[in-house]
C-alpha cells in the first residue's frame, strides 16, 4: 500500500518555532515511515489555491480574512483531499490582549475552521479555549501538543549545585514578556545569579535600555544552536502575555532545568511535566518566584525528562492522517 501523500502549506519559512515544528514532523521516523511529506510555501497575497497532489494537506497558515478566499478555494479544488489546520497562533490570551473587534475575529475563526475536515490545537489549553468559544464543530477539533527532536537536549548533564544562570530565549517582542523578566531581575540585589537573553526582534533596544547599567543582563543574541543556549543555563525563564504552547518550556524540561512559566494559554500545560507557574505577569509576582527559586536547594534528579513528547506527538500525528474513516489509507473523504 503507498504511504500517503502529506503536503505542508506554509506562508513564512523564516527560522522558528513553527518551521521547527514542520521540519520534525518531515524527518521524524515514525512520520517519515507513515507519509511521505513535501512542503508548499504560499505568497501571503494569494488569493486562489490551486489542486495539490495530496492525500492529506496541512495548513500552517496564518488565518486572517485576505486568507479566506484561497482557503475556500483550497477546499473546492481538492475535494479528495483531508484538510486539516494546525492553529499556531490564536490563543484566549492573544484574543483579549490584540484584538478590539471581538466578533469580527470570532466570525473570521469559525469560517476559516469550517473549511477544513480537522483543527489541531497545539496545547489543552488552547484546544478548551477553541471548545469552549464554539470555533471548531463537534468531533473535527484534536489536540496534539507540538514537539521537535528532543534528544540533544536529553543528553545534557543537569546543572549542579544552585540556580546561578537564568535564561530566557524567544523572539524579544512584546509577547514573551521579557520585560517583565528584566524588571524583576532589577529588583534582586546583590552579585551572584546573571540573566542571559537569547533572541532578535523589535523590542530590542527598548529591552537594552531597561537593563542597562546592569551587568548581570547579558543579550546573547540569536543562538541557531538552542541545545548549546540551553546548556549554559540552569533555569529557564518564559513570562509571556500569551502562548499558543511553547516549545522552549518541553526542550528546558528534557534537558533538566528548572523552568517558570506564566500562566498564559498553552504554559499551562507544563506544570505536570514540573514547570513552575507564576501567578500573573506582575513584577512582584515574579521577582519573588525568582528569589524563592534562588534560594532554593540544589534538585538532584532530572524533572520532566521521562516524558515522551515525540511518541506522543508522532502517534497522534499518525491517528489523525490515518483515520479509518477516511476509506483505504490516504485516500480522503470530503465531507
Amino acid at each position: 500500500m503507498n504511504p500517503v501523500r502529506v503536503t505542508h502549506l506554509v506562508d513564512d519559512t523564516t527560522a522558528g518555532g513553527v518551521m521547527r515544528v514542520i521540519n520534525h514532523m518531515m524527518t521524524a521516523p515514525d512520520l517519515a515511515q507513515a507519509a511521505n511529506h513535501s512542503l508548499l510555501e504560499l505568497n501571503r497575497n494569494r488569493r486562489c489555491a490551486a489542486r495539490v497532489e495530496a492525500d492529506v494537506i496541512i495548513s500552517h497558515l496564518a488565518i486572517s480574512w485576505r486568507l479566506l478566499p484561497y482557503l475556500v478555494s483550497l477546499r473546492a479544488l481538492n475535494p479528495t483531499a483531508r484538510l486539516v489546520h494546525v492553529e499556531h497562533s490564536y490563543t484566549r490570551n492573544f484574543t483579549a490582549l490584540n484584538v478590539r473587534r471581538k466578533g469580527r475575529f470570532e466570525a473570521l475563526l469559525k469560517l476559516s475552521y469550517a473549511v477544513f475536515h480537522d483543527v489541531v490545537a497545539v496545547s489543552a489549553a488552547q484546544g478548551q479555549w477553541l471548545r469552549r468559544q464554539g470555533f471548531v464543530r463537534p468531533g473535527a477539533l484534536h489536540v496534539i501538543p507540538s514537539c521537535v527532536d528532543l534528544s540533544g537536549f536529553r543528553k545534557l548533564a543537569p546543572p549542579a549545585g544552585a540556580v546561578l544562570t537564568i535564561g530566557a530565549i524567544g523572539r524579544l517582542e512584546p509577547q514573551k514578556g521579557f520585560d517583565i523578566l528584566i524588571r524583576a531581575f532589577r529588583g534582586i540585589r546583590g552579585p551572584g545569579p546573571v540573566l542571559h537573553i537569547y533572541g532578535q526582534g523589535a523590542e530590542e533596544q527598548s529591552l537594552r535600555s531597561l537593563a542597562a547599567g546592569d551587568p548581570r543582563i547579558l543579550f546573547k543574541g540569536f543562538s541557531a544552536n538552542p541545545v548549546e543556549a540551553m546548556a549554559d543555563l540552569d533555569a529557564v525563564m518564559m513570562p509571556s502575555r500569551w502562548e499558543a504552547y511553547g516549545l522552549v518550556a518541553i526542550e528546558a524540561l528534557a534537558a533538566g532545568r528548572r523552568l517558570l512559566v506564566s500562566d498564559a494559554d498553552g504554559l499551562t500545560d507544563h506544570v505536570a511535566q514540573g514547570a513552575t507557574l507564576v501567578d500573573g505577569l506582575g513584577n512582584k509576582s515574579w521577582q519573588n518566584a525568582l528569589e524563592d527559586l534562588f534560594a532554593a536547594p540544589p534538585r538532584p534528579c532530572r524533572p520532566g525528562s521521562t516524558h515522551n513528547y515525540e511518541k506522543l506527538f508522532s502517534d497522534r500525528w499518525k491517528a489523525l492522517c490515518l483515520r479509518p474513516e477516511t476509506g483505504r489509507r490516504g485516500k480522503s473523504c470530503a465531507s
